[in-house]
Order: C-alpha cells, then structure tokens, then sequence
C-alpha cells in the first residue's frame, strides 16, 4: 500500500514535481540510478532489510498468540470448578485421531479469571513502550532497537513454561516482560507491521496447535523462542542504522537511498504537543484504533478458547481453525490498500472518503458478522465461516482509519502512531479479563454478551471516525510542510 501522502513539491500546488526523479543534476547520478536499476532484488540492502523486519514481525505476533493456542493445553479440563467446566450445549464433533493427543505437559488448575489476567498480561508491559519508543530509537538506533526488542521478547518465551510451573505471578510477569520487548513496534513501517504480524499469527496458530498435540505445549514456546534468537542473529549481521555504515550496500544503491531521504519531508525540531493533543481528527483515529481492537484482541486472545470450550474442537483443529480468521484478514489488508490507491488515484476519491470507507466496512462488517456468530448455536461451520468472515473485513481498517496518521500530520505519523496505539492497547489489557468473567460457565449465552460488547464498540468506534475524521494535513502540522495532496 502506498504512502497517502505524495511526492513533495518544491512550491505548494506545484503537480509536476510528483514525476521528479530522486536523482538529477550530475551523469554519474544518472548512471548511478540506472546501474540500481539493473542490481538483483536478492542482492538489494534495501529490499533485504525489508524481508528481514517483515519476518521480525512475523516472530513477535508469533511469540504473543502462541500463548492463546497453548493455555487450552495447559488448562485442566472438566474440574470441579466451575471456573473450568466445558460447554456442554453442543455436542463432541471432532473425528477421533489414530494418533493420540499427546498429555505429557503439566496441567494446572487456573479459573476463568485467572486465564484473562494471564492473556492479557502481554499488553501490560506493551503499553508503557509506544509513546517512549520514537525518543528511544533516536539516541540507539532503529538497528538495535528492533533487534534486541525481538530478543528479548524470544528469551523471556524461552522461559515461559518454567515460570508457568513456578505460578501464576511468575507467568504473568515474564508476559508482562515480553510486552516491554516490543518497544519498537511504533517506529518501523506500518505496512511491514501489519502484514508480517498477520502471517505470523496465520502461522503461529495451527503451528502451536500440532506442536501441543503430538509433542506438548512447553514446545510451543521454546521453539518460537529459538526462532527468534536465530532470526535476531541475521539481524544483527546484516542490518545496518544507515547506508553510510552497511558492510555490503553497493555504491549506485547508497547514493539512490541517500537522494532519496532528502526528499522526505523535513523533520520538525519541536513537537507542537498541546495543538496535537487538542486535534478532533487525532482523537477520532484514537476512538477508532481503541474501538477496532476490542475485537480484534478478544478474537486474537480467546478465538482458541471458544473453539475449544464452546464448539468443541480438539487442539490441533483448534489451531488450524482459529487461524484461518487471520488469513482472510491478511489477504484483505493486501487487497485493500491496492483498491484505496486505485480509488484516490484512478476515481479521484478524496483521502478521508476513502478513509470513511474503510473504516466503515472494516468495522460495521466485523460488528454484523461477530454478533451473528453468536446466534447460529453448534452449527460449527456456520459459526467457523462467519467468525472468518468478521475478521477478514477488519482487514479493510488499514486502508482507512489505521493509516490515517499520515494524512493529518505526516511528519508526526511516528509520534500520533505512539498516542493511538498506547489507547489502543488497553483492549489487550482488560479484554481478556472481561471476556472471561462474562463467560464462567461457557455457555452459548455468555458468548453472546462478549460479541455484543465487542461489536456494540466497534459501531461507536466507526460512527466516531465517520463524525470527526479528516483527510488532510492539519495545520499545527504545516510547519516546513508543502504540496501535500488530499
């Protein structure tokens, strides 16, 4: 998906400077671009750091939804509490298995709202690292920020099943622990993040569900874990902070890349923060974000439990089940940024309509789709299509509110990302817990409330957005900016 916003001009209105080449002036610039023309996409530094972040954040979604698939495992089934006890509204469905479930993993006895405190406790050291991390990767380094982020995340998985045997303390705090490694999430290209985290939560899902069944559910975590050391190992051979300091960057590829960032809109020197924070349209991306992922992180954290606990699947069709949601939602959020280009550039639709649309088909969609989920009893693949199609269309938001950052306020998009997606991450933190207090019993019923509580947030979130949103700079966020297109 392209950037909203266009090439700079060098005066305001000035059309023409959209087809300006990012190297002129000199032959050897000219040759220079040409030669990069010619140099092999796999030989690319470029195009190698962006294969290695997308898999970076394969491997933290990876490592935050593992958990969901495998505390099905860990939990003792059908105790005296009533806390634990199974659905029995609808009846055992899943095909028995010549090769029986593997029980070797310790079980442990925790209740439903235990289980929500431990689901949610990822986004508890999560939240405190969006608003500080621009400030962070300044003084160290987008470099080692990411990569010793993803290391730690990957060591403290490493540690997840000692701390579990340990207790529930324990575990909660090395969650916690693994939320502060994603201090890089606000300052890497948004698109990256959203893909890549996508494919590894595809991934992650039915990979954590065969894992849980034929070995057991302590190798969920140390395998990620070992992934994501290896993959911070590459990291840090290969990456580099800037072309002047890369080991194997050819010189035609570090002149276009350097000629390049003097073409990106200049970076301010103050924060305007209290016309920020006083800014309606930044407000609505906030209610949008924080309405958006109610749902998504209740699907993300407890999608494995209502598939176990309610429609009665085994933990290996559990995981390939609750991972067939989120590969709609990538193959959307693909899609939908390629038709938001096509309708602002072919249809010349202004940036907040198409914005408008998005974020009301990837929110009222979902919405109508999760609650009918709720109404259509055991019907499992009624209820498995209709779960799937909800989170699907949710991938339509990244094409609207999601990257509405950069319309109002480009040079700022890293700092407004930080302010929304600190609000939007305390769905993470009390969704969970919510959930679970609502449904002590499992029932069709209690279900129910949880998706009418999620979609009932998600109309507000799209109502609100549709109400106050904007699709141009605003102006505390004009200053050394010119040309920018609605």
């Amino acid at each position: 998906m392209r950037s909203p916003v266009r090439s700079l001009a060098p005066n305001d209105g000035d059309e023409g400077a959209d087809s300006t080449p990012l190297l002129q002036g000199s032959p050897r610039a000219e040759a220079d671009f040409k030669n990069l023309l010619r140099t092999p996409v796999c030989c690319s530094a470029r195009y190698n750091l962006a294969i290695l972040a997308f898999f970076g954040f394969f491997i933290v979604y990876a490592l935050r939804v593992n958990l969901s698939v495998a505390l099905v495992d860990m939990i003792v089934s059908n105790t005296t509490l009533a806390e634990n006890s199974t659905s029995s509204e609808c009846p055992e469905h899943s095909v028995p298995q010549k090769i029986l479930h593997n029980q070797t993993g310790k079980k442990y006895q925790w209740d439903a709202e235990t289980q929500g405190w431990i689901l949610g406790s990822f986004f508890y050291g999560y939240i405190i690292t969006q608003i500080p991390g621009g400030y962070i990767a300044s003084k160290v380094g987008g470099k080692l920020l990411l990569g010793f982020g993803i290391l730690g995340t990957a060591v403290f998985t490493l540690f997840t099943p000692l701390a579990a045997d340990l207790g529930v303390g324990y575990l909660i705090a090395v969650r916690t622990l693994e939320g502060l490694g994603e201090i890089f999430g606000v300052n890497v290209n948004q698109k990256l993040t959203l893909e890549g985290a996508q494919l590894g939560t595809v991934i992650s899902l039915p990979l954590s569900g065969i894992i849980c069944f034929y070995m057991d559910w302590t190798y969920v975590f140390y395998l990620f874990g070992i992934i994501g050391i290896f993959w911070f190992i590459l990291w840090i051979w290969l990456v580099s902070n800037t072309p002047e300091t890369h080991r194997t960057i050819s010189r035609s590829e570090k002149e276009y890349i350097l000629s390049s960032l003097k073409n990106q809109l200049s970076s301010q020197k103050s924060v305007p923060w209290i016309p920020m924070l006083k800014s309606l349209p930044l407000w609505a991306i906030v209610v949008a974000h924080f309405s958006y992922n109610w749902t998504f992180y209740t699907l993300l954290t407890l999608l494995p439990t209502y598939m176990k606990e309610i429609l009665r699947f085994n933990v290996q069709e559990n995981g390939f089940l609750s991972a067939v949601p989120y590969f709609g939602c990538w193959l959307c959020m693909i899609l939908s940024g390629q038709a938001a280009d096509n309708l602002r550039a072919k249809w010349n639709f202004s940036t907040i309509c198409v914005r408008r649309i998005f974020s009301l088909v990837g929110m009222i969609g979902p919405a109508v789709f999760l609650v009918a989920a709720g109404f259509i009893g055991c019907d499992y693949s009624l209820a498995v299509v209709f779960l799937t199609i909800s989170t699907t269309l949710g991938g339509f938001g990244s094409s609207g509110f999601s990257i509405n950052h950069l319309d109002i306020a480009p040079s700022y998009a890293g700092i407004l990302l930080g302010i929304t997606n600190t609000f939007a991450t305390i769905p993470g933190m009390i969704g969970p817990v919510i959930a679970k207090s609502l449904t002590p019993n499992n029932t069709i019923r209690e279900w129910q409330t949880v998706f009418y509580i999620a979609a009932a947030i998600n109309v507000f979130g799209a109502m609100f957005f549709m109400l106050f949103g904007k699709g141009e700079v605003q102006t505390w966020a004009l200053s050394d900016y010119h040309g920018h297109r609605n």
